[in-house]
């Protein structure tokens, strides 16, 4: 019950939704799904089924532009990560999902989801609002690929997100904030010396 829980708490920022609310509509469609480090969540080339949160682990989002991996999300315990537009269009994935650490999933699949967003005017107004707030964060993370420096992409990733500059790659956090790896470093390494950098 614990892995529901996140999902319940999730569903919260976006709508005032009772145990027994969650238990009604939205539990019985639950799935828990577990994945090794490494393993494939969503293959390049298949359809997207699943809306996941994730409730333990970190799971990468990239595409491939010849050899090179191009990341456009890394998400950790209590993000939603998806292939948004294979899940909403049923059209096979450009895009592939993959466990960078042992990760635990809660997820619903399509028909589920449509099921509870049709089930009541709540239920309907929920998956407005988590399908809008979805499309501001990509939106906003693509105006701070555009409007920021590398160098204060950085500093505001690594100021939210502390934990993740032990836990990732640095080769795939340098491709998710689109820093040259030698970039990325060198900023690594300024923020070791000086701790309390500032912009």
């Amino acid at each position: 019950m614990e892995d529901y829980k996140v999902f319940l708490k999730f569903v919260n920022k976006f709508t005032d939704l009772s145990e027994d609310e969650f238990r009604r509509y939205i539990e019985p469609t639950i799935i828990k799904r577990k994945f090794a480090k490494k393993q494939k969540i969503t293959q390049i080339g298949e359809v997207e089924h699943y809306f996941n949160l994730i409730s333990k682990g970190l799971v990468r989002k990239y595409y491939k532009k010849g050899k090179q991996e191009v990341h456009t999300q890394i998400s950790h315990e209590g993000q939603i990560i998806l292939v948004q537009d294979s899940f909403f269009s049923r059209e096979p994935s450009s895009f592939c999902l993959e466990a960078v650490e042992p990760t635990v999933l809660v997820s619903i699949q399509y028909d589920d989801l449509e099921q509870i967003f049709s089930s009541s005017a709540k239920m309907e107004h929920m998956g407005r609002r988590v399908i809008t707030a979805i499309a501001i964060l990509q939106d906003k993370w693509q105006s701070k690929l555009v409007q920021e420096t590398p160098r204060e992409r950085f500093l505001a990733f690594v100021r939210k997100n502390p934990d993740l500059i032990q836990r990732v790659p640095q080769k795939y956090l340098a491709s998710l904030l689109n820093i040259k790896p030698e970039t990325f470093s060198r900023f690594k390494h300024l923020l070791r010396s000086r701790p309390a950098i500032k912009d």
